[in-house]
């Protein structure tokens, strides 16, 4: 009798067996899975689990001709060659691939690569080339548990699941010997910590009692100083009222101007302030040799950094402010051509009161075909279809509110736009670059659209290893160099009508083309793709709406040239 557990022992003894007969064990090969695979659509092996004696040529070649043989609108599961079958399901962009002889049993290869097809999402939940090869291992464990010597196995996704865990008994053991030691180790640490804070607390505590005992006896002293002298603290002398031997001796009596020497150690840790290494001067110097030389300190940075958060954060004045704000993703080839052109967008509001919150908003959306808009779920879609008025399903809630220091408010709607166009991109960048000698000169141009006045822009062009700063011929605007960073940021202020073209010129040592790639460029347009405007405020409680202002923006998301 064979035990489940030993199947493929059992099999691999009944093969051995019947090696003495040659035409038996023929049968047995020749209706076998040469191989289990999953292939991208170009051919490339992702995993692949050869199950006869097969190079590794072979089974490149055998895969990388799979993808030439499918056709784009054939509907079949399988295609023939003169020497294998192919068996296949298409898994989103992968295949799900069987390699046979021709003389296999078809059904059975189907129902075999219809189990794998179940298994794959079981091991690996993204079915893309990242998820796969992270799961490879897993997947060709289960491709053996299906699959034996070629022959499939009668198994179920469950059964599969169940062989692959491999639970022991002693590894279960072995984690909870591992466990407990670790809970001990922690239980002690806690033990060690609540013991050191204890002997703090008794260290400070006898510190304190130090102190205490410093101050009793410097005032027992001036008491005995003043028995000598005559003076009686219990009766009414002239130094005030009565009160209890050596207590108020220092609110009674009255205390001498110049130091005591009884006052003098008690006093005498305060003057000092610690043991000083003295390194303050000398890295203020050090700091300021670097800011001579150039260098951008941290400090500064992050001084600068927090400036310019808060400044430009627009703190809301007005009860009710309505953000419009576009950013752009565009990545230009450098040869020219677009690769990419997208657009998001959002409307957001900001209120500062809750009883301005009643209200609903009319926009213009303008004619843009090209934009899908979507609302937020508590908007009424239906009312924003018919009358472009976003309003709440209820109405006798209001809009919640912002804190004043909240700058992104509540969005209401957003949009979306992508295309191909390039007429349609704000701001296009021609980098030349052309090697002469020992030193490569660049030439770098801009063009901006007339639909758009850009500020701010900003145009960082990264520059190979130098141990010099590039010598720059001629710009438009402003350029300076950033050894941090190890790029030549180009500025300009504004692009009008005045300044659509632009250029500028600067010379390094010898360089490929490609270190000056790819380019980055930030900028900002009080002007949108969408156009969309805010056409009333509706208060829904009756009487004036409140006070509203509207801020339109357009920002750079990513804007490369590669």
């Amino acid at each position: 009798m064979v035990f489940a557990c030993h199947r493929k022992l059992a099999i691999i003894v009944e093969l051995f067996v019947t090696a003495t007969h040659p035409f038996c064990l023929w049968a047995i090969f020749k209706m076998v899975v040469l191989a289990a695979s999953i292939i991208t659509k170009t051919g490339k092996a992702l995993v692949s689990r050869q199950f006869v004696d097969m190079t590794r040529i072979r089974v490149e070649g055998l895969l990388s001709a799979f993808p030439k043989l499918v056709g784009i609108e054939k509907q079949h599961t399988y295609v023939e060659t003169e020497n294998v079958r192919y068996v296949y399901q298409p898994i989103e962009s992968l295949y799900l691939l069987l390699v046979t002889n021709k003389q296999s049993n078809i059904l059975e290869d189907l129902e075999t690569l219809r189990l794998l097809s179940k298994l794959v999402p079981e091991y690996s939940p993204s079915l893309d080339e990242e998820g796969i090869c992270k799961m490879a291992f897993e997947l060709i464990f289960a491709f053996d548990e299906v699959i034996c010597l070629g022959h499939k196995e009668n198994l179920t996704v469950p059964l599969v699941t169940k062989y692959c865990e491999m639970e022991s008994h002693e590894e279960k053991l072995h984690l909870l010997v591992r466990q407990s030691k670790i809970n001990d180790t922690k239980d002690k640490m806690k033990q060690k910590a609540s013991e050191i804070d204890k002997s703090k607390i008794e260290k400070s505590r006898g510190d304190k009692g130090g102190l205490t005992s410093l101050n009793s006896s410097g005032l027992g002293r001036l008491d005995n100083g003043f028995s000598k002298m005559g003076i009686s603290g219990g009766g009414g002398g002239g130094f005030g009222s009565g009160s209890i031997h050596g207590l108020d001796v220092d609110l009674e009596y009255p205390k001498p101007k110049g130091p005591s020497s009884v006052d003098a150690p008690a006093h005498a840790p305060a003057k000092g302030l610690g043991m000083q290494l003295g390194k303050t001067q000398k890295t203020n110097r050090f700091l300021e040799s670097l800011r001579a030389e150039g260098e951008v300190i941290l400090e500064d940075v992050s001084a600068n950094t927090s400036l310019s958060k808060v400044s430009a954060a627009v703190v809301p004045t007005d009860p009710v402010t309505l953000c419009i704000e576009e950013k752009i993703n565009v990545t230009l080839k450098r040869d020219g051509g677009l690769s990419n052109f997208e657009v998001q967008g959002t409307l957001s509001l900001q209120i500062l009161n809750r009883d301005d919150g009643f209200i609903q908003v009319q926009i213009d959306t303008g004619d843009n075909a090209g934009l899908q808009f979507k609302t937020h779920p508590n908007i009424n879609r239906e009312l924003f279809s018919n009358q472009n008025i976003l309003g709440l399903k209820d109405p006798s809630r209001p809009f919640p509110t912002s804190q004043t220091g909240d700058a992104a408010g509540v969005g209401l709607l957003k949009w979306r736009m992508q295309s191909t166009n390039e007429s349609l991109v704000p701001l296009s960048i021609n980098c030349w670059p052309s090697v002469s000698g020992g030193e490569t000169y660049v030439s770098i141009e801009y063009e901006a659209s007339s639909q758009f006045d850009l500020h701010n822009v900003l145009i960082l062009i990264p520059l190979p290893a130098l141990r010099d700063p590039p010598n720059v011929r001629q710009v438009d605007g402003e350029g300076s160099y950033d050894p941090r960073r190890s790029c030549l940021v180009w500025s300009i202020l504004l692009i009008d009508s005045s300044n659509r073209n632009g250029s500028m010129e600067f010379v390094v040592r010898a360089a490929d083309s490609s270190a000056f790639f790819p380019i980055n460029v930030e900028f900002t347009s009080a002007r949108t793709f969408a156009e969309v405007t805010v056409v009333q405020i509706i208060a829904l409680k009756g009487g004036a709406p409140p006070k509203h202002s509207s801020r339109v923006q357009l920002l750079t998301d990513n804007y490369q040239v590669v």
